[in-house]
């Protein structure tokens, strides 16, 4: 089930592994696997494809980030197919990436012999990336009235849990979330505060911006181990960052 109505989808570069989560979340569906649990697959397969880049085995470690970028899609398609919407897989899903990308990061630095001061400046640019890219397609999904209920716009508040899911769990996610990603949201806020206001998001600018989604970035990390260009990939996430000032750039001057 998509995020949007299918009127207004867009391609989205980032969600290449959308048609396989699909696949796993049907063959799951009348299972007792929830979409936590298919959370923790994720996080799993990205401790595999860190083991991967430390042993320098490049061509399972892409494998592994691919097939990361896929649970990460599963298991929201899961909570859609058995109606089961969770702010606790909701939190969960996102405190995972955000430890997983810095984890990533981190052990590319090291095997590349990558200066620490840049491996901070391109997880900060990784996350300011991504930021944006959830900014814009959450304020396209709320005014379209996507059936994604359990992300906003303004992570400013502890969410009321849904029946099922623990309030004390919720709470105490929340609260990781919000201290984890609550620098990049302002921050991305602060570049584009008029954002909010937009009407109707053009399909060609999300489908631009989704070089920025998670999915696209763990792509062109898994393309550039398996060329064994791993020295470049701190670099190049740095420089990519500039590309932010560029979409906000276009997004105040043409989408009003």
């Amino acid at each position: 089930m998509s995020k949007v109505s299918t009127a207004n989808k867009f391609v989205d570069l980032s969600d290449y592994g959308r048609p396989v989560a699909r696949f796993i979340a049907n063959s799951l569906k009348n299972t007792k696997f929830t979409p936590v649990h298919v959370t923790y697959m994720f996080g799993v397969s990205g401790i595999l494809a860190i083991i991967c880049i430390i042993n320098e085995y490049y061509f399972l470690a892409g494998f592994f980030l691919i097939l990361k970028s896929i649970l990460d899609a599963a298991d929201g398609e899961l909570s859609r197919v058995k109606n089961t919407p969770s702010y606790t897989g909701r939190y969960l899903d996102s405190i995972f990436d955000i430890l997983l990308n810095l984890a990533f990061l981190v052990t590319i630095s090291y095997v590349s012999n990558e200066s620490w001061i840049y491996t901070f400046f391109a997880f900060i640019g990784i996350q300011l990336q991504g930021t944006l890219y959830n900014y814009y397609y959450i304020i396209l999904r709320n005014n379209l009235s996507g059936s994604d209920t359990t992300s906003r716009v303004f992570e400013d508040t502890v969410p009321k849990a849904f029946p099922g899911e623990n309030q004390k769990t919720v709470n105490i996610l929340f609260s990781i979330f919000n201290f984890l990603y609550s620098f990049f949201d302002k921050t991305i806020y602060q570049l584009d505060k008029t954002a909010v206001n937009v009407k109707k998001i053009p399909k060609w600018f999300m489908t631009a911006l989704s070089v920025y989604g998670l999915g696209f970035q763990l792509l062109l990390i898994s393309t550039l181990l398996v060329l064994n260009l791993k020295v470049y990939i701190i670099p190049f996430f740095i420089f990519y960052s500039s590309l932010i000032f560029v979409f906000i750039g276009i997004r105040k001057q043409f989408i009003k």
